[in-house]
């Protein structure tokens, strides 16, 4: 048994949500949610359309930070946390939590900021997106949130997915931006420095990026394809159907502590009866392939690999196109796998992966294309150490009620969080707002168990307005060591196990003698954009 985990939600007026969850230790590792949230909030209701977030029964929620909070050091437009002052909603993504051995500087001189923060890409377009950093170990409203990238206009867009690389020190955002997407290297020195990777690692509608334990960085794309009619063949049919066109990669620097001296970049590739699956020049035909269908049966297995895309020592550091050098190399396209996860303990071998699907329910509504993934589905790939083959099996074919995920985490090495992102017209379409799932991908007899009942806050009420999204979902305890890259152990193993072999004496962790809990993150987009911490309640 893991020990209980249930939520409830505490709202706040005039704030957009992002949820922080603090894992309390029981007897024994179990975080089972054994009283789920057992429905969706409505899209629709009668009335009213102000709806309280609902989490399962024994968390609680304590506000952190709100898109009104004032940014310490603000510039142009940019002055407030979830909000810019022409009303463009900045939509937080996702969360990154560290906690440094030592203060880190801020804008303000002899500042005390502490050792605790929260980072948060913002995806707002139109050249205005911009990186925040919550001090949490400050009070002060005056000091509470601190502007990362000091411009307006930044010249990014739609940054989105967060990591720390504790090889290079640095932080990664990705801008989810089709072709003009691409990753920034970020360091948390005062005042930071920054750069892109376009000719390292390219360009591409990146997400999702996390490194292992040598350095390589697990990064996913979320491109959507081209729209077919959702019937086969019948031209009047709703055009509401995609082409798979998004990719997993693999990039493997030369140098893990200096990415810029380049590397070499793959994609991932599965095959069917001894054939990869590739996208082809017809859209239809890839849509409602076979290949595509046996991907996502459930109980299958298929040989998977690693295919060359890109190498900086032979191709040069020019910027490229990623998306469309990995549909030359022959690799596999998904429906938008939107984010991924090294099972805790694999040793970095297995990671898993979603892919968000078509978002309509009527292309959901067709059983050929509910059988390829039109819900979204989940995806586990297994290597070998150190091999670039191994397998891909589907863990999850996504449904009406469980369906369209997004960002996702592990809470321990059993189960997996995965966030829903179904957008305004599948709310509206099924009557449901989004939810968030615990799956328990070892032990199929555990079934999915809602987390989160999405409701909608004042600021996404309003007719016109988008619902609110859960997003950013985060669960670490804060390391920022290469011995401790997340993926390492279970984030609710407390204290640290050091793995057999490592000799204690040059492991130097600042948090060594110390049972540091796990902390857990999600934000809720397209409204009041709020931070909060969930606590859970000790039995």
């Amino acid at each position: 048994m893991r020990p209980l985990m249930n939520v409830f939600f505490v709202p706040a007026a005039g704030a957009a949500i992002a949820l922080s969850v603090v894992m309390l230790k029981g007897a024994d590792d179990d975080l089972r949610i054994v009283h789920p949230v057992p429905a969706a909030n409505p899209a629709n209701p009668p009335a009213p359309p102000i709806q309280p977030h609902r989490i399962a029964d024994n968390f609680e929620l304590s506000l952190v930070a709100q898109g009104s909070d004032p940014i310490e050091n603000p510039v142009g437009g940019i002055t407030k946390f979830g909000l810019l002052t022409d009303g463009t909603h900045t939509e937080p993504d996702e969360n990154l939590y560290l906690v440094f051995d030592h203060e880190l500087s801020g804008p303000t001189a002899g500042y005390h900021y502490g050792r605790r923060f929260l980072f948060q890409g913002h995806e707002n377009g139109g050249g205005r997106a911009y990186i925040t950093r919550i001090n949490l170990d400050v009070t002060d409203p005056n000091h509470r949130i601190t502007l990362m990238t000091p411009a307006d206009p930044t010249g990014f867009s739609s940054i989105d997915g967060s990591t720390w690389d504790p090889f290079t020190r640095t932080l990664l955002f990705t801008q989810e931006a089709g072709k003009n997407g691409g990753v920034i290297e970020l360091t948390t020195t005062w005042p930071p420095a920054y750069r892109t990777l376009d000719g390292i690692i390219g360009r591409a509608g990146y997400e999702g990026i996390h490194p292992d334990n040598e350095g390589n960085l697990l990064i996913l794309e979320d491109s959507s394809g081209a729209a077919v009619n959702v019937i086969r063949g019948d031209a009047t049919s709703a055009k509401t159907a995609h082409q798979p066109n998004s990719f997993v990669y693999r990039f493997e620097p030369y140098q893990p502590w200096d990415l810029s001296a380049g590397g070499k970049l793959f994609a991932l590739q599965a095959s069917v009866d001894g054939a990869p699956v590739v996208f082809g020049p017809d859209a239809v035909a890839d849509t409602f392939s076979d290949a595509q269908l046996h991907l996502h049966t459930p109980g299958t297995s298929w040989p998977a690999a690693w295919v060359l895309v890109h190498d900086t020592a032979t191709d040069g550091t020019a910027a490229f196109d990623a998306n469309a050098l990995a549909k030359a190399a022959k690799a596999t396209p998904f429906k938008r796998p939107e984010n991924g996860q090294f099972q805790p303990g694999s040793r970095f071998q297995t990671f898993f992966f979603d892919a968000t699907g078509d978002t309509d329910a009527l292309a959901g509504a067709q059983p050929a294309l509910a059988a390829r993934g039109s819900w979204g589905a989940i995806f586990r790939v297994r290597f070998a150490t150190g091999s670039h083959r191994g397998t891909l099996r589907i863990v999850v074919l996504g449904d009406k009620d469980h369906a369209s995920f997004d960002n996702v985490a592990f809470t321990d090495a059993e189960t997996l969080l995965a966030a829903e992102d179904r957008g305004d017209t599948l709310h509206d379409q099924l009557n449901a707002l989004d939810s968030v799932w615990a799956f328990d991908v070892v032990d199929s007899d555990f079934g999915p168990r809602r987390l989160i009942a999405l409701g909608r806050d004042p600021d996404s009420a309003p007719a016109g307005r988008e619902d609110n999204e859960p997003t950013g979902l985060h669960v670490s305890d804060g390391s920022t060591s290469p011995f401790d890259v997340l993926g390492t152990f279970s984030p609710s193993d407390a204290p640290r196990r050091f793995p057999s072999g490592w000799d204690d004496d040059w492991l130097v962790r600042p948090d060594r003698g110390r049972d540091r809990q796990a902390r857990w993150f999600v934000t809720a987009q397209h409204g009041l954009n709020q931070v909060f911490e969930i606590l859970q309640r000790r039995r």
